[in-house]
């Protein structure tokens, strides 16, 4: 296996290659990358038309019966928090980019361009437990502490199948204050962590960034292959040549996409696709426009249907 690369060199790489073009295109105001940034709750008050419904307090409504928001004081600084997957299967990837690869370049880019600003970043590494956790703290030097633990991290060649519950209750658990929380996985995990998920998301404002391989999603004719689990290291032969065998292969790969859309939508958390044949920046614009859009049509709508009086 070849020797991990310098951290101080892929940040230097990603200084030049990437945050310098985030830069430009977002004019400076990374912030647009995190609806609800830095915010902590000042008041309550009856919802009113052009209220981002986002900001409903359901507990306070229910009670009192009228719609209620929360009221933010906008913060000068936050705490973000990188939940990493680092199981065996984000070690895959069907050319030169492995999974982990594009984890450990969309950590440090973020993570930059958060400490740039004064803010504190922190880490969670899971494999097949938490191992370990980098309380947040600010500074370029911290960025490459981060970078390090997760370029000189050992493969695990196959271990138990991965659990994102244990990884989403441990953050549940030691993130206390509101922070800005980035999952970073390929939610290749045994079912039961959306609903922890969504009470992670009810606290903190949480991002999704869900990494994957073309190949995953559909599989080429390639002729007779060997395939193997990543998390179990069990093989088996497949006929890739076989029409029907790739069509119940993109049919399940579909299904799955379906599902995880449907697990982030329900938990109320907004998703970064992060392909590993895709351009990084291309890939943060597209989800800083995409988070844009909803929140203008969030704030711009009226009142919604179900609160609307009958």
């Amino acid at each position: 296996m070849s020797a991990s690369p310098a951290p101080e060199a892929v940040l230097r790489r990603l200084e030049w290659t990437v945050i310098r073009r985030l830069d430009g295109l977002l004019h400076g105001d990374y912030r647009t990358l995190f609806r609800g940034y830095g915010l902590d709750l000042a008041d309550l008050r009856e919802y009113q038309y052009h209220d981002d419904v986002r900001h409903i307090d359901w507990n306070v409504t229910a009670r009192l019966q009228t719609p209620y928001v929360r009221e933010f004081n906008e913060e000068r600084e936050v705490a973000a928090w990188f939940l990493l997957d680092l199981s065996p299967s984000v070690d895959f990837g069907s050319e030169q980019v492995r999974k982990r690869t594009l984890s450990s370049e969309f950590v440090t880019v973020l993570a930059r361009m958060l400490t740039r600003h004064g803010n504190r970043v922190g880490a969670m590494f899971y494999g097949t437990e938490v191992d370990s956790v980098i309380p947040p703290r600010s500074g370029r030097r911290h960025v490459l502490h981060i970078l390090h633990g997760m370029l000189t991290r050992p493969e695990l060649r196959q271990s138990e199948a991965t659990d994102l519950d244990v990884l989403l209750r441990t953050a549940h658990d030691v993130i206390r204050k509101r922070s800005l929380v980035f999952v970073v996985s390929d939610f290749i995990s045994r079912p039961g962590w959306a609903k922890t998920l969504a009470n992670l998301a009810i606290r903190h404002e949480v991002i999704a960034v869900r990494l994957y391989d073309p190949l995953e999603m559909e599989m080429p004719d390639l002729g007779l292959l060997v395939v193997q689990d990543s998390e179990t290291g069990e093989q088996v032969f497949v006929d890739t040549h076989d029409r029907g065998f790739r069509k119940r292969f993109a049919a399940l790969a579909l299904q799955r996409e379906e599902e995880l859309r449907t697990a982030f939508r329900q938990a109320g958390v907004d998703a970064l696709e992060l392909a590993t044949d895709d351009d990084l920046v291309d890939a943060i614009m597209r989800f800083a426009d995409l988070r844009q859009k909803r929140s203008q049509l969030a704030s711009g709508g009226g009142m919604p249907q179900h609160l609307g009086v009958a």
